[in-house]
């Protein structure tokens, strides 16, 4: 029997809005991703109105709506707003229930939240600093390189030898590319090179222990990451269903929630 009441979950990223819309037994039922433009709320309607024609429902069954990411105050469908992190662990943990390391890497951040075995947040930490270390360095790397990010991921996969890095800033590490690639090195290699260099920037940023989680885009489109960041820790990584709406569905949970009965 089809439910007769959806939630849905806006997750308003600095690079891209992503909006789930989930049924009564928490399943996606319509998705959309939206490059986040100059025009937030033009996006986010986008997004919006997209997962709604790809769910197949009209609108006026959608109970609730909440927002969540940077954007989140300009979502003018949103009946509520949550913060990332909260959005983030309550997706995370959904998929993976138990005491959880969560990284979300993003276009322009990187996060890492830890949640106990009931869900509850134990901390997290952001890197803002730069952008070394988050989707932003990949698709300057890639852009130099003329290559798409799925190109990324794929000559990664073949490299044969270790090309690490000798800077973490944007700047300087796309000229060493560069420099490096014209004096010889494989192109494979250096990309490696730079998926190995963000996966170090998320291993200074705290101790990732117990059973790690990895969402966003980044993963969702490169899972050679996660290969490499758990070869690093020498720890598995494990990787929920779409990645890159972790964020957004959590947020339909807890919209969902919002309208549930107290008991």
């Amino acid at each position: 029997m089809k439910s007769e009441e959806y939630f849905a979950g806006i997750d308003v990223g600095t690079s891209y809005v992503k909006t789930a819309i989930i049924d009564d037994k928490n399943d996606i039922i319509g998705s959309f991703i939206e490059r986040t433009g100059a025009d937030i709320k033009s996006s986010i309607n986008v997004a919006f109105e997209g997962a709604i024609a790809e769910a197949g429902i009209p609108r006026s069954m959608i109970r609730n709506v909440t927002a969540t990411g940077f954007g989140k105050s300009q979502a003018p469908v949103a009946d509520t707003v949550k913060t990332e992190i909260s959005c983030h662990a309550k997706g995370a943990f959904h998929h993976f229930p138990g005491k959880i390391t969560i990284i979300d890497i993003g276009g322009q951040d990187t996060k890492i939240i830890k949640v106990d075995e009931h869900g509850k947040r134990l901390g997290f930490k952001m890197n803002r600093k730069c952008a070394a270390g988050t989707g932003a360095f990949l698709e300057e790397i890639a852009a130099r390189l003329n290559l798409s990010m799925d190109e990324m991921n794929t000559l990664a996969v073949k490299s044969d030898k270790e090309a690490a890095l000798g800077s973490f800033c944007t700047v300087f590490a796309i000229t060493e590319v560069i420099t490096r690639v014209k004096a010889g090195e494989k192109v494979e290699n250096m990309v490696r090179g730079a998926f190995e260099s963000v996966a170090r920037r998320v291993i200074e940023m705290d101790v990732l222990d117990g059973q790690v989680v990895m969402t966003g885009g980044v993963v969702a489109h490169n899972d050679i990451i996660a290969d490499i960041l758990g070869a690093l820790i020498e720890n598995k990584i494990s990787i929920p269903p779409q990645p890159q709406l972790t964020g957004a569905f959590g947020a339909a949970l807890f919209a969902r929630e919002g309208q549930e009965p107290e008991k």
